[in-house]
């Protein structure tokens, strides 16, 4: 009796000695963090959906200004353009509001097949590419006023610009998240340098491609598809990636120096 009692008793797997998980454990691991992340985001999108009616005005504010001299409105064409904006708004909202909650989960579940200076690096790429991403999605959005109104300068007098609601929330989200993008940039370029992946050699020996990307992605992510708005993105990506070539190359002669040192004093 003792010994059947032993054998049913259910005992729990010895857990791995360096802290490694088997495939079963990590696919939970995941679905939690997935699950967490996404009730994060309904939450989020609720506060979004509230205040839906804020940020279509303040989107509209551009608008407004052009309708003082010619003809101008935002325009909802089918049934459900209006709920649609809407829900558009309140996904991005929840995005961002969300965004410590979700961030996190991701790094919580990267975080134990990390090194420690792996860690280091990644920890302070975080705290400094999200705060850089939402001053430049800040900059994207003081920015954007003015390319609305510089592109409605290009309708002739008697004739009058309708907004598509839906293709005028797409332009302003792609403007900003290109612009918040833009900013990361060289921190992320800095990163991949910081952990040996990247020299500051490699950098500079693609300008050329860069530039070309660089180019192609802010024809992208200008729906207007201007010249003028795409160098206005252009530029300053360009000269945040020199600047990242910089941080970079200070930081590999900084290396060089320190495995001199060390090579010298272990010959004496």
């Amino acid at each position: 009796m003792t010994e059947r009692f032993a054998r049913s008793k259910k005992t729990k797997p010895a857990k791995d000695p360096e802290g490694r998980m088997s495939l079963a454990e990590h696919l939970l691991e995941l679905r939690k963090r997935l699950f967490i992340s996404a009730i994060a985001i309904v939450v989020g999108m609720v506060a979004g959906f509230v205040l839906s009616n804020i940020i279509i005005d303040l989107m509209s504010a551009p608008i407004r200004e052009i309708a003082e001299s010619k003809n101008a409105s935002l325009n909802f064409d089918t049934v459900t353009s209006g709920f649609d904006l809407h829900m558009k708004v309140a996904l991005t909202v929840g995005l961002v509001i969300s965004a410590p909650v979700w961030l996190y989960q991701i790094w919580a579940y990267l975080v134990p097949g990390l090194k420690r200076t792996e860690i280091t690096y990644v920890l302070g790429f975080l705290l400094s590419a999200i705060p850089l991403f939402f001053a430049g999605c800040a900059a994207g959005w003081f920015v954007m006023p003015h390319i609305v109104e510089l592109m409605a300068g290009f309708t002739p007098g008697d004739a009058s610009n309708l907004y598509q609601a839906g293709y005028y929330y797409d332009f302003i989200l792609k403007l900003v998240l290109a612009v918040g993008i833009a900013f990361v940039l060289p921190v992320f370029l800095v990163l991949l340098n910081f952990v040996g992946v990247l020299s500051a050699r490699a950098i500079i020996k693609g300008w050329r491609i860069a530039l070309l990307v660089i180019m192609l992605f802010c024809a992208i992510a200008t729906p207007a598809a201007d010249v003028i708005s795409m160098f206005m993105l252009a530029v300053p990506m360009i000269v945040l990636y020199f600047a990242a070539y910089g941080v970079a190359f200070l930081r590999d002669r900084w290396r060089d120096k320190r495995a001199a040192a060390i090579d010298a004093e272990y010959r004496q």
